[in-house]
């Protein structure tokens, strides 16, 4: 896939995901009903909503490429021969939007050879979208369209650590790691917005160390990696998507720099 069909397939992508937004703002405005799924995790219609328009608008792209959606798993069918598949949370944080606090997004990856080479995360609530793509760069769009590059910042010695930390899932283990970084002042957010606050500069790092899926990393993954950053096991090697029948994330660190290797 050239340059060229990346950047197309970015802004066609990051339509889709605006549809789907909206279609989830719409139900965030009233009452909406809520179910719970097998694993215990909640599922409302704002999620199906969303399910179906994306589904629906990468169909009608003029790339057939399979689909392995948070919504249908037991549909995929596997990559691609190119080994490529789209990655989709179609309501990433679904807690945080039965909470009605915003912080939530559609996320939708491309991922190639195991590795997500493109990516859009849009926030409906608050009105911004982070995309990006291999080669083409990394943006954030705010709520009057105006997309401007954005860049991840190392961390300057001698000032705390900004690290940005999940609302709903905090952890003992991240606790012992953030102690073992040292200084750090903490902004809490939720879904994928915190790799996104990494990726535009706003954070030094976000530590996970806790449950993920795949659905739940892969868009802003590509966002931070088309901004120079880095999202990698604590071991440091790179996150990989190309066993999709495992779902399940080992934990993992998001920063512009690897960190000393006694916090991996």
């Amino acid at each position: 896939m050239t340059d060229i069909a990346l950047s197309e397939l970015l802004d066609q992508v990051e339509q889709i995901a605006l549809e789907a937004g909206n279609a989830i703002l719409e139900i965030y405005g009233r009452e909406f009903t809520v179910e719970e799924k097998e694993d215990k995790t909640p599922l409302t219609e704002a999620d199906k909503a969303a399910n179906s328009i994306i589904l629906a608008g990468l169909e009608a792209l003029p790339v057939d490429i399979p689909v392995l959606t948070e919504e249908a798993v037991e549909a995929f069918t596997g990559a691609d021969r190119q080994g490529r598949y789209w990655l989709v949370d179609p309501l990433d944080g679904t807690k945080e939007f039965i909470k009605r606090n915003g912080e939530f997004t559609v996320n939708i990856a491309l991922i190639e050879q195991g590795q997500p080479i493109l990516g859009v995360v849009f926030a409906p609530a608050l009105n911004v979208t982070y995309l990006g793509a291999e080669n083409v760069g990394a943006f954030k769009v705010d709520g009057a369209g105006e997309r401007q590059p954005i860049k991840v910042v190392e961390h300057q010695a001698g000032s705390p650590w900004r690290v940005v930390g999940s609302r709903s899932h905090a952890s003992q283990d991240t606790l012992d790691w953030l102690k073992a970084l040292g200084d750090y002042e903490l902004v809490p957010m939720g879904s994928s917005l915190k790799i996104c606050l990494v990726a535009e500069g706003v954070a030094d790092v976000y530590p996970r160390l806790g449950p993920t899926c795949l659905w739940d990393t892969g868009a802003a993954h590509a966002v931070v990696n088309a901004a120079g950053g880095r999202l990698t096991t604590l071991d440091g090697a790179h996150l990989d998507y190309g066993s999709p029948e495992t779902v399940l994330n080992p934990w993992f660190v998001v920063c512009a720099a690897p960190i000393s290797s006694t916090l991996q």
